[in-house]
C-alpha cells in the first residue's frame, strides 16, 4: 500500500466566529484519488482552503510529504506541489486561454518540459487548443473548467485538490470531465483530492472517501464500501431499500391479481 502524500490531524478553522470544520483528521495516499462527500456547508471547500493556504487553522496540523505546511504562505504550498482547482474555476478572463495556462506554470524554470506539458493538456483538452488565442471569459463553463484544471496541471502538482468540478455543467461533460480526471491519475500519477456533491460519480471515480457533516468526519471507507453502506444510498444516493422492496412487493401484487 502507498504512503500518505497528505496527512490532517484534529484540524479546526473557522471564518471569523462561526467554526466550520472541527477536528477534521483525514490522509491521501500517493496516486490515489480520494473524495469528501456532504451537504452544502459541511465545510468540504474549507478543508481545501486549508490545504492550500487560502484559509489559516486554529488547531492541529497540516503534513505534506512529512512535513508541516499549515498556515504557509498559499505560494509556498503551490511550490511544494499542490494545486487548486477552486470552485466556480476562477480563471482570469481577460488573459487568453494560453496566458492562463502559462500561469499555471509561473513558478517553474524548465520550459522544454512546460512546452511537453501544455501539449499534454492540449491533448486531453484539445477544445483548448482551438481557443488559445481567445480570451478566457469568453469561454462556456464547461471550457473554463478544463481550462481551470488544465491550468493546474501545468504547474506539475504532486497533488491536485478539485473544488466541485461538475458544478453548473451538463450531465454529458460532466462524464466528459470526470473521465479525463481518471486519466490524469492514470497516467501522470496525479494524486487528488475531490470535494464533489455529485455522490455517485465521486464515489465510482475515487479510491477512497470520507464522509463530513457539520465539520466533522462521520464516516470513512474504500468508494467501493461506502456505496453499499445504508445512510450512504439514502442520503447521498437516493436509494432507499425498504422502499424499493415494498415497490418491488406491490407491483408484483398487481401482476397477480
Amino acid at each position: 500500500m502507498s504512503e500518505a502524500i497528505l496527512k490532517l490531524t484534529n484540524v479546526e478553522a473557522a471564518y471569523g466566529p462561526v467554526k466550520a470544520i472541527r477536528g477534521v483528521s483525514l490522509e491521501v495516499r500517493q496516486g490515489t484519488i480520494v473524495t469528501v462527500l456532504g451537504a452544502n456547508g459541511a465545510g468540504k471547500t474549507t478543508v481545501l482552503k486549508a490545504i492550500s493556504g487560502i484559509l489559516d487553522i486554529q488547531k492541529g496540523a497540516i503534513i505534506f510529504e512529512g512535513e508541516a505546511i499549515h498556515n504557509h504562505d498559499p505560494a509556498d504550498i503551490v511550490r511544494r506541489g499542490i494545486c487548486h482547482v477552486p470552485e466556480g474555476r476562477e480563471v482570469f478572463p481577460l488573459l487568453s486561454v494560453h496566458d492562463n495556462l502559462m500561469m499555471g506554470a509561473y513558478t517553474r524554470r524548465d520550459r522544454d518540459a512546460v512546452a511537453r506539458d501544455l501539449q499534454t493538456v492540449y491533448g486531453y483538452f484539445p477544445v483548448l487548443r482551438a481557443r488559445a488565442q481567445q480570451e478566457a471569459g469568453r469561454l462556456s463553463g464547461g471550457e473554463q473548467q478544463m481550462l481551470a484544471i488544465s491550468r493546474a496541471l501545468m504547474g506539475r502538482p504532486k497533488l491536485m485538490l478539485l473544488d466541485e468540478p461538475s458544478l453548473g455543467l451538463s450531465p454529458k461533460l460532466t462524464q466528459e470531465i470526470f473521465a479525463i480526471i481518471r486519466r490524469i491519475n492514470h497516467e501522470q500519477g496525479t494524486t487528488i483530492l475531490l470535494v464533489e456533491q455529485n455522490a455517485h460519480l465521486a464515489l465510482a471515480t475515487a479510491d477512497f472517501g470520507y464522509v463530513l457533516e457539520n465539520g466533522r468526519i462521520v464516516m470513512e471507507d474504500t468508494c467501493a464500501r461506502l456505496r453499499e453502506k445504508e445512510d450512504i444510498k439514502e442520503f447521498y444516493l437516493g436509494i432507499k431499500e425498504a422502499g424499493a422492496r415494498g415497490e418491488r412487493r406491490w407491483k408484483k401484487r398487481k401482476t397477480w391479481r
